[in-house]
């Protein structure tokens, strides 16, 4: 195709004008080229009517609706001038020449060579020549013979300024034109700034930073130039990212293209995507060799470092999820939502600092149907209007996600996402000490209470980190003992627990959402763990007909060992109310939960930052037989003071008034009876939880609360402790925690920490 050469595409209401430049010789931005934007508004000028311009050279340069509307007001007043004033011309006598020959020569000239290259150039000229011929008649310098013979020039004059006054690219160019610069594109590019994708690429992105925002924040990651702004009007935030993709080379581009056309042709079967990372792996050596092979063709040499990142780019566009994986490579990244229609709003994210953000990402079509056929695949579940809902995690170099995906008829737009991104280490107490979720005291509780192998359910609203801190659960838990995971979605870190040695059990069962599926359904799926031996069990979450076959567990066959869970809920009662009457579990069975932890987001009173907290540690009695609110069932041990912003112990609590603790303490010979030995012993935790936090605070090194060095002093703790009490004939707190301090110093001394 020849440059310039162009194609229209009507969708509905969208009209989209394709202009190919690939063989132009002149950059191919509105913006910052004259001879682009000529082009574009003959374009205009010859369709009459367009919703968005996409300009294709090496990238796509799409133009938005409200830029398209600009240009196109110009197109429609150049056309103007030419049919209905230029045209008339001006017939003037011979005695009128001298005045309006240069004049009207001039005017043609501008509108002709600049009108359509530079309109904002050309007002500016034209408002010049408006007050140059006013200060020509007012100082009397054209006769009246002349002012006569004017007429009807100043009239095409004043026609064509105020036709262009009118245009919307010029009233906003108004507060720039102080002391304007004819030639000056700058304000072209305030006004104008497209949303550019390289070829191989789907989404698109707006590269150019905002003129009238405020940056607060920039960082870098893996190469990715992330910028947060604070926008004015609104109490959204940008999340600006520029990742290295959009930064490359014409050669770098044209190799990538050519070997995406190459690997595009390959398509992945479902086994192949059984094992994510291999498939990576797989496809990163095969792209790799690709490229080394195209750039001897194009005798163009590839550093080791550029074909490496050209080939994480690759399959990045090939095999992988685009711009997402950009996106939860940055750990400050929680939540990614994706809202249908696709191509017409931007991504969202949620911001571990910055809150809610809208992105400068906006996916298309193309890309959400790609996304969708790959969860299909790794999941083995459907996504279609029979199963209009699919709920499945995803694995990413660097990134762990919950994803859930809807479709038609549950979205009568299309395909949406949502994608909640999981630490890439577990989190642990100590971790939670330092982000003010639980105090060091809250920690020792816990802690007390996983070892008491206590049943417990973590509930709380949504983002309220109930799978977090049921993560933080199972680090605590000695690595001497068996766990057994259930999911229907895998979130929680199995994988890192399994790399520290634990001896744990993953169990994948089917979605309550989704129906006609060869998984295993989640009742059976925990009734099976009761065959397979002496373990803890956790359960992901409470949702549906699960929530019997859990309670029989913890009557029948788990109650040796810790048995916890997630359920939405906002309150013990909550829980008790969806665990009842909700899912039909009976009143009787479930006294069998001894402990209920609370998590709900906190905000703060602007109601722009919000911060995620455990409100209550509630333990279950098991007296009361209708109402456990009115019979005295729930008894607070740890509760929230929004004016401390602590957990702080309750009377009950201080005063040993605690049938679960006390029913822990009763299989200890020395804590049986001896509240202060049980407190001491709490207490002792929690200074241990808090040394931590204090060292790593010290070191300046959050590694030290990670959970490969945590469960590390679990370990020691427990071994320090049997091995004071043989030496000493009793649980001696003093003498534990000296003896544990000093292997503090010792390991992170020789760990380097």
């Amino acid at each position: 195709m020849a440059c310039g050469d162009y194609e229209i595409a009507r969708e509905g209401e969208e009209i989209t004008i394709r202009i190919n430049c690939d063989e132009c010789t002149f950059f191919p931005s509105i913006e910052d080229s004259p001879k682009t934007m000529a082009m574009v508004i003959d374009i205009l000028a010859e369709t009459g009517n367009a919703t968005r311009i996409v300009i294709t050279q090496k990238r796509d340069y799409e133009y938005d609706y409200d830029q398209t509307r600009m240009l196109l007001e110009i197109a429609r007043v150049y056309k103007d001038i030419l049919s209905h004033k230029l045209k008339k011309g001006l017939l003037a006598s011979p005695q009128c020449r001298r005045y309006v020959d240069p004049r009207y020569i001039a005017l043609q000239n501008l509108i002709f060579q600049h009108l359509k290259s530079d309109p904002i150039g050309t007002y500016v000229q034209l408002k010049r020549t408006q007050r140059h011929e006013h200060s020509l008649v007012e100082r009397k310098i054209i006769p009246k013979q002349g002012i006569e013979c004017l007429k009807q020039y100043f009239t095409l004059l004043n026609d064509i300024v105020s036709s262009l006054e009118k245009t919307r690219i010029i009233k906003l160019a108004e507060p720039h034109l102080a002391g304007y610069k004819v030639g000056d594109r700058e304000v072209y590019r305030l006004l104008i700034a497209p949303m550019v994708k390289p070829d191989f690429m789907y989404t698109k992105l707006i590269s150019s930073y905002p003129t009238d925002a405020e940056e607060i924040d920039s960082y870098e990651v893996d190469g990715t130039e992330v910028t947060v702004f604070s926008m004015p009007n609104t109490v959204q935030n940008l999340y600006h990212i520029i990742p290295p993709e959009f930064r490359l080379t014409e050669d770098k581009y044209e190799l990538l293209d050519a070997a995406r056309k190459i690997m595009a042709e390959h398509k992945p079967k479902r086994s192949e995507f059984v094992d994510p990372e291999r498939m990576r792996e797989v496809f990163t050596n095969v792209g790799t060799d690709l490229l080394d092979e195209l750039a001897g063709y194009r005798n163009y040499t590839l550093r080791k470092k550029d074909r490496e990142e050209l080939a994480r780019i690759l399959v990045r566009y090939t095999v992988g999820f685009g711009l997402i994986e950009v996106l939860l490579q940055d750990r400050k990244v929680q939540d990614i939502t994706i809202n249908s229609p696709m191509g017409r709003t931007p991504m969202f994210i949620n911001h571990a600092e910055h809150g809610d953000c809208y992105t400068n990402i906006i996916p298309t079509p193309t890309e959400a149907e790609s996304w969708a056929s790959k969860l299909r695949m790794i999941s083995g579940r459907p996504l279609d209007e029979a199963n209009p809902i699919l709920d499945t995690e995803l694995t990413l170099p660097g990134a762990r996600a919950r994803v859930a995906a809807i479709t038609e008829p549950l979205d009568p737009q299309g395909i949406a996402f949502a994608l909640r991104r999981h630490r890439d280490k577990p989190w642990t107490l100590p971790l939670f000490i330092k982000v003010g979720m639980i105090t060091s005291q809250a920690a020792g509780v816990m802690s007390f209470l996983i070892d008491g192998a206590r049943t417990m359910l973590i509930a709380g609203t949504r983002s309220a980190g109930k799978t977090s801190f049921l993560g933080g659960v199972m680090v605590e838990i000695m690595r001497k003992g068996r766990i057994i995971t259930i999911e229907d979605t895998l979130e929680l870190p199995v994988k890192a627990l399994r790399d520290l040695n634990y001896n744990i059990q993953s169990m994948k069962v089917a979605s309550a959402m989704t129906r006609g599926t060869t998984e295993v359904s989640a009742d059976e799926g925990i009734r099976t763990t009761l065959r397979l031996g002496d373990s803890s069990l956790i359960v992901g979450e409470v949702r549906s007909t699960e929530a019997k076959a859990l309670y029989e567990a913890m009557r029948v066959g788990a109650l040796a060992n810790v048995v916890a869970g997630t359920i939405h809920g906002d309150s013990p009662y909550g829980v008790f109310d969806r665990v009842v009457n909700d899912l039909e579990v009976p009143r009787t069975s479930f006294k069998a939960t001894d402990v209920i932890c609370v998590a709900n987001p906190v905000r703060s009173p602007d109601g722009l930052h919000r911060m995620r907290r455990i409100t209550q540690i509630t333990e279950v009695r098991k007296h009361w037989e209708e109402d456990p609110v009115r019979e005295g069932g729930f008894v607070d041990l740890l509760k929230y003071d929004a004016v401390t912003d602590k957990l702080t112990a309750t009377r009950d609590l201080l005063n040993g008034d605690s049938e679960i603790i006390k029913n822990i303490a009763g299989s200890v010979r020395e804590w049986a009876g001896n509240w202060d030995a049980v407190w001491d012993n709490i207490e002792l935790r929690a200074k241990i939880k808090e040394a931590l936090v204090k060292a790593a605070e010290k070191a300046k090194n959050d590694q030290i609360l990670e959970a490969d060095f945590a469960v590390l002093a679990n370990d020691q703790f427990h071994r320090i402790s049997d091995e004071v009490k043989q030496e000493a004939g009793s649980l001696d707190s003093k003498q534990i925690l000296f003896r544990w301090n000093e292997w503090l110093k010792r390991h992170i001394k020789k760990m380097n920490y």
